[in-house]
């Protein structure tokens, strides 16, 4: 239905403030902010090429996921995996079989390549804003539809931003659980993320080599980029922020640095708020959670949905770890197109005839492609009230 002016009484949402001529300023809420958009590596998908973009990514030689079966060795024997010593750090293991060659060298210490095969799919999204003349003529708001339109941007913005979000974590390569937990129907109220959880995750994330400085896109036209060293970025909902603040270190001394206390000696990043750990850590407002999902809630002092605790996301994305996809960008960015027509004869046709119905739409590509999953971590927990 085409939002109207009517009778003053508009279906906007509520009546109009005054029915003769008024000028007022509105209120509106904050712009929707871009967190996991600021990490993205944004591909262009060039025209007249598909809809889906593939990319190769080789596996390194000596590491656990090159695996074949050309494997030879320094005795010239078969052996599994064609990756040397692949990913051991055992000095037993791995001094025994250093590829050491003979005076006549021979068909010894054969290896074996991998690659795989990374593929994204975009997809269209969009949606549109319908009105009368009469609202733009009448309404009491004289900036209706400069408000109107950045509602739609934002709104494009957020759902953008949740698509994103639930694809980082759909896609983390490596997944724990705080406390005993193997799985979220275990998690109980016992069961907070400690401080030892993300040292543990830092070492897990150190031996997938995720780099410890992240490139992020800057400016207020997003398309600058500055690298921030020294950081591997974490994402939370502000209900886990009081389990962070509260949290010891091995010395019993705080462990969470406020950013205030660091911002003048480097760039901060949108939402962050503090580090712990070797993480930065950045609030999301519209964090997800998985809802009721935990153990049987018997603490009132958690989050929970029903009888079950809510399960909380800490999410840590590393430098290059996956690429969003778009269409015809600039390579840094999304970019959202809009188009507007106001009532005029020009929108009139047989379903309008008068030309009193304008509208306003936005539509944009969107596809992800995670490229390095091992760099994208996730510790699912519960949380304190």
């Amino acid at each position: 239905m085409t939002q109207i002016y009517g009778d003053a009484n508009a279906t906007l949402g509520a009546n109009q403030i005054n029915k003769h001529a008024y000028e007022r300023k509105a209120l509106y809420d904050a712009v929707q902010e871009s967190y996991f958009g600021q990490l993205a590596d944004v591909k262009n998908m060039p025209k007249n090429q598909g809809k889906a973009i593939k990319q190769y990514r080789y596996m390194p030689l000596i590491d656990d996921r090159n695996r074949g079966d050309l494997g030879l060795d320094a005795t010239g024997a078969k052996y599994a995996n064609g990756n040397i010593y692949g990913s051991s750090t055992d000095i037993g293991v791995v001094s025994t079989k250093f590829p050491t060659l003979g005076e006549m060298g021979g068909r010894v210490n054969r290896v074996n390549l991998t690659r795989v095969e990374l593929t994204s799919n975009l997809a269209k999204y969009g949606f549109f804003w319908e009105y009368s003349a009469d609202l733009m003529r009448f309404d009491t708001d004289a900036e209706l539809m400069t408000h109107a339109n950045r509602e739609l941007m934002n709104g494009a913005t957020k759902v953008y931003e949740d698509k994103l979000q639930i694809d980082l974590l759909n896609n983390a390569g490596l997944i724990k659980y705080t406390g005993t937990a193997t799985q979220v129907s275990e998690l109980t109220a016992t069961m907070e993320l400690t401080y030892a959880d993300l040292v543990k995750l830092g070492i897990d994330l150190d031996k997938n080599k995720t780099p410890k400085q992240t490139k992020i896109i800057t400016g207020t036209r997003m398309v600058d980029t500055k690298t921030i060293p020294d950081c591997r970025v974490a994402f939370v909902g502000s209900e886990l922020l009081p389990t962070l603040e509260a949290m010891k270190d091995y010395h019993n001394e705080r462990a969470f640095i406020p950013a205030h206390q660091y911002a003048g000696g480097t760039t901060l990043l949108k939402g962050e708020v503090g580090r712990i750990a070797g993480f930065r850590i950045i609030v999301v407002p519209h964090m997800m959670k998985w809802g009721g999902v935990g153990a049987n809630a018997t603490n009132a002092s958690f989050y929970k949905t029903g009888s079950k605790y809510d399960v909380f996301p800490f999410l840590v994305v590393g430098d290059e770890a996956f690429t969003s996809i778009g269409f015809q960008t600039d390579g840094k960015s999304q970019k959202f197109t809009t188009i507007h027509k106001k009532p005029s004869e020009e929108t009139a046709d047989k379903s309008d005839p008068y030309g009193e119905t304008g509208f306003s739409s936005i539509k944009w590509f969107y596809g992800f492609m995670p490229q390095f999953i091992e760099r994208i971590a996730v510790i699912k927990c519960v949380a304190k009230m």
